[in-house]
């Protein structure tokens, strides 16, 4: 069982950044996916950025250039860089973990991009 804990929420102004950790524990099997979601009031969870199995990267569109998803491979942990931060950026962010065995979620960290 994998257990993902986010962390580095907070209230930023906007052009303001953040640094979002999910520390992973627990066993993975085989090569896994790891990826940062959001989700604002009364929309649906989106994804943000994603590192993939062979280590590869992708963004959602409104975050490119902006955003910048990191794995720490030693410290079982992944980062989102946030920088340029917007008040529709504001959302609960999540981390997601998917390996051969299933789907894994955090409990989710609260963005809120606001003066």
């Amino acid at each position: 069982q994998v257990q993902l804990v986010e962390s580095g929420g907070g209230l930023v102004q906007p052009g303001g950044s953040l640094r979002l950790s999910c520390a992973a524990s627990g066993s993975t099997f085989g090569l896994n996916s790891i990826a940062w979601y959001r989700q604002a009031p009364g929309k649906q969870r989106e994804m943000v950025a994603r590192v993939g199995i062979y280590g590869t990267t992708n963004y959602a569109d409104s975050v490119k250039g902006r955003f910048t998803i990191s794995r720490d491979a030693a410290k079982n942990t992944l980062y989102l860089q946030m920088n340029s931060l917007k008040p529709e950026d504001t959302a609960v962010y999540y981390c997601n973990l998917v390996d051969l065995r299933g789907s894994y979620w955090g409990q989710g960290t609260q963005v809120t991009v606001s003066s």
